[in-house]
């Protein structure tokens, strides 16, 4: 899948994207899924699950990634955006750091 597909996909679309990359990253190595689950610290059947319904908590994503050497990728998310001009820059700079959200 195209990186421009997957920024259309919702939470359930792009968890199943990533179980289908982590099964075919998977069978790259030649691992099975136990052997997967061995090195990533994580039951078969969580691994299991993951990879047929895209359905995992953080934990197991995080330890799987960093079992395939590609923990790397994951400390992209959450990233603040470049700012697209000096008045941006400048505002964000003048803005105190809010501390709790107002919503």
């Amino acid at each position: 899948m195209s990186a421009s597909l997957l920024s259309l996909l919702g939470p359930t679309e792009m968890g199943k994207a990533l179980a289908e990359r982590l099964r075919a990253l998977r069978l790259t190595k030649g691992w099975t899924r136990k052997t997967s689950a061995n090195r990533s610290g994580v039951s078969e059947a969580s691994l299991k699950r993951f990879e047929n319904t895209g359905k995992a908590s953080l934990a197991l994503v995080l330890k799987v990634a960093h079992s395939l050497a590609r923990l790397n990728e994951c400390d992209k998310l959450f990233l603040s955006s470049a700012p697209r001009s000096l008045a941006e820059l400048e505002q964000r700079a003048a803005k105190s750091a809010r501390r709790r959200g107002r919503i």
